[in-house]
C-alpha cells in the first residue's frame, strides 16, 4: 500500500520553495511530499474596437497577464506528532507578509528538479485533516496560487518588440494620442509625425477611435 510515509521512504526527488534576496538563516522551505499535480495559466488582455454596422469587432492586443501556477501541498507530521502549523504551515503564510526590505512580499522559487516557476505567493487556503486527541492538527492541505514575477528589463531582452524599419497598421482606441502610439510603436514618442503626415493629419489632437492608421517605417 502506498502511504505518504512511505513516499518519502522512497528517496524521490523532493520539491521546494525557495525565498530569493532575504537574509533569513534558512531559505528554503522543504515540502515533506511531492505535488500530485500543478496548473500553469497565461493569458492575454483584448480591446474589442466598437466600429458601427461591423458584425464582429476588430480586436487590439493590449498587453499580457502574468502567468499563475495553482498547485495543492500535502503536508504532514503524524509520524513525529509535532504542530504541523509550526512545522509546515507557518512558513508558508510567511511568505504573504510584507517584507521590511522590498515592502512588499518576497519572491519565491518553486523548484522540482529544475525551477519550474518564480513569482509570489497570491493565496494560501488551509485545510487541516488530521489531529491528535488534544486537538493539534498533524496533517494538512496547502492550496496555493502563486503569480509571475518577470522585470520589466527582463521582458524587454527577452521579448524585444521595437521595429521601426517594418511598415504597419494600427486601429485607434478611445484616449490614444499620436505620440503615445509613436512611442509603443517606435519607442519615441517625437516620431508621431510621420504617423500624421502618412495618414494625412493635420490635426494630431483629433483621431477617432477606430480609425485604421498606416504606420511608416522609419528609414
Amino acid at each position: 500500500m502506498i502511504t505518504p510515509a512511505s513516499l518519502m521512504r522512497d528517496g524521490l526527488v523532493k520539491a521546494y520553495l525557495e525565498i530569493e534576496n532575504q537574509s533569513v538563516p534558512d531559505p528554503v522551505i522543504p515540502l515533506r511530499f511531492n505535488p500530485t499535480e500543478y496548473q500553469l495559466q497565461k493569458a492575454n488582455n483584448f480591446a474589442e474596437i466598437a466600429i458601427p454596422g461591423l458584425e464582429s469587432p476588430p480586436i487590439q492586443f493590449i498587453r499580457g497577464s502574468a502567468e499563475t501556477l495553482s498547485v495543492e501541498f500535502l503536508v504532514d507530521t503524524s509520524d513525529t506528532l509535532e504542530d504541523v502549523r509550526e512545522k509546515y504551515v507557518n512558513k508558508l503564510r510567511d511568505l504573504l507578509r510584507i517584507n521590511a526590505e522590498l515592502h512588499a512580499p518576497p519572491i519565491v522559487r518553486f523548484v522540482w528538479d529544475t525551477q519550474l516557476f518564480r513569482g509570489v505567493l497570491e493565496s494560501l487556503d488551509t485545510t487541516y485533516l488530521l489531529f491528535t486527541p488534544e486537538g493539534i492538527p498533524l496533517r494538512a492541505r496547502l492550496t496555493t496560487k502563486m503569480k509571475e514575477y518577470r522585470p520589466v528589463e527582463v521582458q524587454v531582452r527577452e521579448s524585444p518588440r521595437n521595429s521601426p524599419d517594418i511598415d504597419k497598421t494600427y486601429v485607434v482606441r478611445r484616449g490614444d494620442t499620436l505620440s503615445g502610439i509613436a512611442a509603443a510603436l517606435y519607442r519615441d514618442p517625437s516620431q508621431w509625425r510621420a504617423i500624421a503626415t502618412a495618414n494625412g493629419i493635420h490635426d494630431p489632437r483629433q483621431v477617432e477611435p477606430g480609425t485604421v492608421l498606416n504606420v511608416p517605417r522609419l528609414r
